[in-house]
C-alpha cells in the first residue's frame, strides 16, 4: 500500500469516527425521547391540527438554532460575552418554571390557550436545542478539520431533530394506551423528571460559574 493510500485510508476512518462521534453525541444529548414524553403531556388536551403546528414549529426552530450555532461557534458568546454556564441556568429557570405548570392540578387550559408557546418553550428550548446541545455542536465544530467531517454535524442535529419529531409525531398511540389516569401519572412522573432536570442544568451552570467568579477577582 503506497503513502498516498495509506493517508487517505486514515482520513477516512478519521472522517467516519468523527462521523460517529458528532451524530451519537448530539442525539444522546438531545433526548429525544424525553422531549416527547414532555411534549404528550402538555398537548394532552389540544387538537390534532394545533398539536401538528406545535410540533413542526418546534422542530424548525430547534434545528435553526442548533445549525446557527454551528456555523458561528464561540463567535456569538464571544460578541454578546455570554458563558455556556449562563445558558445552562437559563435553561434550568425555565424548565423549573415548565415543571411546576405540570405540577399544578388547577391548571385546567393547554398552555398555548394561557398565552404560553410550548412550541419555543419547553420543546425548541431547553429541551431539544438546550444548552447540552448547543456546547456540543460548538465543541463539534471547533473540532472539525475539513468541510466533510463538518457535515456530520448537521447530520447529528437532523437525526436528532427527525427523531423527536417522530416521536411526537405518533405520541397520540401513547393517550390510547395509557387512559385518563395513565396519563395523570405520567404528567406527574415527568414533572418530577423535568424538574430534576432542571436542577442538574442549575448546579452544571453554578459549578462552572464558580471558578470564572473566583478568576474574575
Amino acid at each position: 500500500m503506497s503513502f498516498v493510500q495509506t493517508s487517505l485510508l486514515v482520513a477516512n476512518l478519521v472522517a467516519i469516527a468523527f462521523a460517529l462521534l458528532a451524530i451519537s453525541s448530539i442525539v444522546a444529548v438531545m433526548e429525544p425521547f424525553s422531549t416527547v414524553a414532555v411534549y404528550a403531556t402538555l398537548t394532552e388536551n389540544m387538537d390534532s391540527e394545533k398539536k401538528r403546528k406545535i410540533i413542526a414549529r418546534s422542530m424548525r426552530i430547534a434545528f435553526l438554532v442548533l445549525v446557527f450555532f454551528a456555523l458561528t461557534g464561540h463567535l456569538v458568546f464571544q460578541v454578546f460575552n455570554i458563558t455556556v454556564a449562563a445558558f445552562e441556568i437559563a435553561g434550568g429557570i425555565l424548565l423549573v418554571a415548565v415543571a411546576l405548570s405540570m405540577l399544578n392540578p388547577r391548571q385546567k387550559t393547554s398552555p398555548t390557550d394561557s398565552g404560553q408557546d410550548i412550541a419555543i418553550v419547553p420543546l425548541a428550548f431547553p429541551l431539544t436545542a438546550g444548552p447540552g446541545a448547543i456546547t456540543t455542536v460548538i465543541l463539534l465544530a471547533s473540532q472539525s478539520n475539513s468541510i466533510i467531517e463538518s457535515s456530520f454535524i448537521y447530520v447529528g442535529i437532523f437525526a436528532g431533530v427527525f427523531v423527536s419529531y417522530v416521536g411526537m409525531r405518533y405520541s397520540t398511540r401513547l393517550f390510547k394506551l395509557l387512559g385518563d389516569e395513565g396519563l395523570r401519572v405520567v404528567t406527574a412522573l415527568m414533572a418530577i423528571i423535568v424538574l430534576a432536570i432542571a436542577v442538574q442544568f442549575l448546579i452544571n451552570g453554578v459549578a462552572d460559574a464558580i471558578p470564572q467568579i473566583l478568576s474574575a477577582k
